[in-house]
Order: C-alpha cells, then sequence, then structure tokens
C-alpha cells in the first residue's frame, strides 16, 4: 500500500530540514506524495517541488494558518496553493511582521527574568522564519532549559513566564482567503487542544460554509476515536478528508515524517479522493 503524508514542516518555518533533506527522508521512507505545509510561508515549496521531482514524489503546495478563537489556537491547512498568491502573500507578510515583534517582547521577557538571551542569537539558529522553537533551541544551548520541551512548559507556552499570544486571522478569514485562491483547505488536527466536542463541530459547520473543504482526520496526535468523530463530522457536513504527521524534524522528536509515532498510516487514496473532489469542482490538481 503506497502511503502519504499531508501535513509537514521544513526549516523555512518551524521545521528543522531543508525542503530538499525532506523530500529525500520521504523517498527514503517511500512515500508517494507529501504536501509541504509550513506555518505562514511559502519559501519552501520551490525548493520541495525540484526535489520531489528529481525523486519521483509528488509535492503538494501548501501552507498552515494559525487562527485564533475564544478557546484558543485553530489551524488551517490550505492544500494544491497556486503561484501566483498575492493576497495571501500580503497577509502572510502582515503575520510575520507581528511574529517579529512577539519574538522581540519573549526575548525582553526572559532578559528581564536574569536570562543572557539576544534576538540575534535567535536568529542565528533559523534559516527561516524565526519563531518559538529558535528561542527555545537557545535556552537549552546555554542551559536554562534541559531541553526544548522544557523551554516551553517553564516560558515560552501558554502560561510560561515568558509567553506572549500570538497575533492570528479569525477562522471564517482564513478559510475564505484561502478558498479564493482555489486551495483545498483543511481543518488541521481538529481534536488536538481537546476543546469541547459540541464547539468544534458547531466550527466545522460554521466554516464549511465559507469554503472548508477538507478534515485532517489522520493526525500523530489523534486517537482512533478523534479520528472516528472527524469522520464522522466530515460525512455529516459534505466534507473530504485528509491526514498527516505534522513532521517538524528534531523540534518534535517523536514524530517521524509518514508514521507519526509510529502508528500512523494516510493511504495514497485519501490524495486520489482529495483531488476527484477538486476535479469535480473544475479545480486543477
Amino acid at each position: 500500500m503506497k502511503l502519504i503524508d499531508l501535513h509537514t514542516h521544513t526549516l523555512a518555518s518551524d521545521g528543522t530540514d531543508s525542503p530538499a533533506a525532506l523530500m529525500e527522508k520521504a523517498h527514503a521512507a517511500g512515500l508517494a506524495a507529501v504536501a509541504v505545509t509550513d506555518h505562514d510561508t511559502v519559501a519552501g515549496l520551490d525548493e520541495a517541488e525540484e526535489s520531489g521531482r528529481k525523486l519521483g514524489i509528488r509535492v503538494i503546495r501548501g501552507c498552515e494558518l494559525s487562527t485564533h478563537t475564544e478557546y484558543g489556537e485553530v489551524h488551517i491547512l490550505g492544500l494544491w496553493l497556486p503561484r501566483d498568491i498575492a493576497p495571501l502573500e500580503e497577509r502572510l507578510g502582515y503575520l510575520r511582521r507581528k511574529r517579529c515583534e512577539r519574538n522581540r517582547g519573549m526575548v525582553e521577557k526572559l532578559r528581564a527574568l536574569g536570562m543572557d538571551i539576544s534576538l540575534e542569537e535567535v536568529r542565528a539558529t533559523a534559516t527561516g522564519s524565526v519563531g518559538r522553537p529558535h528561542i527555545a533551541a537557545v535556552l537549552a544551548a546555554k542551559g536554562y532549559a534541559r531541553d526544548v520541551g522544557q523551554a516551553f512548559r517553564d516560558y515560552l507556552g501558554a502560561g510560561g513566564k515568558a509567553y506572549l499570544p500570538k497575533e492570528a486571522l479569525a477562522p471564517d478569514v482564513a478559510v475564505r482567503l484561502l478558498a479564493g485562491l482555489g486551495a483545498t483547505v483543511c481543518l488541521a488536527h481538529p481534536l488536538l487542544q481537546k476543546y469541547p466536542a459540541p464547539w468544534l463541530e458547531g466550527l466545522v459547520k460554521k466554516l464549511s460554509g465559507y469554503g472548508l473543504a477538507a478534515i485532517e482526520a489522520w493526525h500523530s496526535e489523534h486517537s482512533q476515536a478523534d479520528t472516528r468523530l472527524c469522520v464522522e463530522w466530515a460525512r455529516r457536513f459534505g466534507l473530504g478528508l485528509s491526514g498527516g504527521s505534522d513532521y517538524h524534524g528534531a523540534n518534535k522528536p517523536g514524530i517521524h515524517l509518514g508514521v507519526g509515532r509510529g502508528g500512523l498510516r494516510v493511504p495514497l487514496d485519501v490524495l486520489e479522493k482529495l483531488e476527484a473532489r477538486r476535479r469535480a469542482r473544475g479545480l486543477p490538481c
């Protein structure tokens, strides 16, 4: 059975593999297709496509947008992004500027806690967009935290001593923006944060009216019960199904490309069904 992974990250955002290295790992894992879905950027897509062509791997151009709700963050994937994404790029530029301001503010809070850390050190650890994983890496390297996980728990995660909330779009704005570009809009790992199921179901119903096209049912952090609930919501609201590992390389060391924590399997026919949905709407694949 051929397998795919429709949710991955590279060092263009907060992963640790270059897009080319990601494709090499996908080839070694025997994956037939990979979606590259970096946070708030498309900077790694051309390199991933070029490497994928050489290795015989289908690359789906994508990105992941963070959105804000009354319960917290909800992530939205855009799959099959076109090359001309001017409206999205404008919004992504704004979000990246806000991310820079947030990084600066968190570093200032850490310095106020007595930690000898600078924004220049953080930037030196990143190749693409700078974010909390890069701050965490510096904290671990300088001995202020045992590892990246502890850096998040004590300082950078929600409730941490240096945490600052992220500026984010509303879910309906993100969905309409991506759908307007002709992307397949997918609700990423909806059961990850354990928000109330009735509220989530209402959100799925609402977003399906704005252009939401699929739900990520298979994910490294989803239980079998979570997957079944996603499948049921997709059936109820006429949506497609997607799945991926949410691979970040060394920044999420327990999650491996294509297999998540070891038990993830997303078959090729998941991709084929999403493609059939696109063709039925006259969209390119």
